[in-house]
This record gives C-alpha cells, structure tokens and sequence, in this order.
C-alpha cells in the first residue's frame, strides 16, 4: 500500500489556493454589477484586446500554483514562507483599498463614464495604479509561499507584458482629467518613476 498523503505545509497552501480563487470568484461578481452599471450610465469601454489574455493568465495561476508544488515537490521554504504570506496579505489589503476607494467606478474592465472626476482618494493618493500594484506582489508572494519560484518568475513576466499594455490603454482611456490629477504620481511604487 502507498501512502499518498501530502505533507501539511503543502494541505495549507492548497487551502489558502482555493481560499483565492473565492476572492476571485468575489471580485468577479462586484466587476460584473459595476460593469453593468458604468454602462447603462454611458460608460465606454476600450482595452478589449488584451483582456481575454487578462483571464487566462489570472485563472491559470492559482492552477500553476498547486501544480508547481505538487509536481515538483516545491520544499516549503520555512521562515521565507512567512514573509512571503506578509506580503500576499498585503497584497489583498491594499487591491481591496482600491475596490473600495473606487466603490461603483472599479470593474476588471477598462470602462469610463464620460464626466466623471478622478478618484485620488485612499490608495490613489499615493500610486495611479495601487490593485496592479497589489496584483505585482500576489504574483510574486503567492506562489512562493511554498517555494513554487518557476510559478512567481512566469506569472510575473506574464503579468508585467499585461501591465504594459493595460497601463498605458487605461490612462489613455480616462484621459486629460485624470492626467492632470495624477501628474508626479508614480504608477506602481511610491516616491518611484513618474508616467
């Protein structure tokens, strides 16, 4: 007889795994109902492109997660996993910092309601782009909290081509007005690069 039970440390993380994919499933019904609604106010949309290979790439990645770990037998990495964990759960703080700053106006989508000022508020005080922010670092800390670093190198490099086509798209989408409120504002790291 084999024994084909997993190691706890490994349980956990496909635990915590499954516990993402119900936040997801969570942002996934409140970008629906303010989609919904930007549109019936007006709203246009643009960026639709790129978002098809937004989806596949945030739905692979929790899969990538488990597979690297259980394929691989990814080590847990002891202390480093903790940091890891301080990090995606401050990853989740701050996307939903955003969601809630932006409230009606925040959507997966790049949809704006022609006439409506730009948040600067909460996180927006500090970054233009706090959620990709949060986003960089679940991309990194999530699978490396069980030492899946194949995962965290693709994922982020997927994630950085898709930030540098979404970035630009979105900016140009809400134009001038927000241009202006966010002029000296980094888009990713506070205090870093500008535009």
């Amino acid at each position: 007889m084999t024994d084909v039970s997993l190691p706890v440390s490994v349980l956990a993380y496909l635990v915590l795994l499954c516990l993402l994919g119900c936040e997801r499933g969570a942002e996934l019904v409140v970008s629906r109902r303010n989609a919904r609604e930007a549109l019936a106010a007006g709203g246009v949309e643009t960026g639709r492109a790129a978002y098809p290979f937004m989806v596949v790439v945030h739905a692979l990645f929790p899969v990538a997660c488990a597979a690297e770990v259980l394929a691989l037998k990814s080590p847990f990495p002891g202390g480093w996993a903790f940091v890891a964990l301080g990090a995606a759960l401050g990853a989740q703080a701050l996307r939903w910092w955003a969601v809630a700053t932006l409230g009606r106006r925040w959507n997966t989508r790049i949809i704006v309601v022609p006439g409506d000022a730009p948040v600067t508020g909460g996180p927006y005080r500090f970054l233009r782009h706090p959620n990709y922010l949060a986003v960089v670092l679940e991309m990194l800390a999530v699978p490396l909290l069980h030492g899946a670093w194949h995962t965290a190198l693709l994922f982020s490099a997927l994630n950085a081509a898709l930030l540098a086509v979404r970035i630009p798209a979105e900016e140009r989408a809400l134009g001038r007005p927000y241009a202006e409120a966010f002029e000296g504002r980094s888009r990713l790291v506070p205090g870093g690069p500008r535009g």
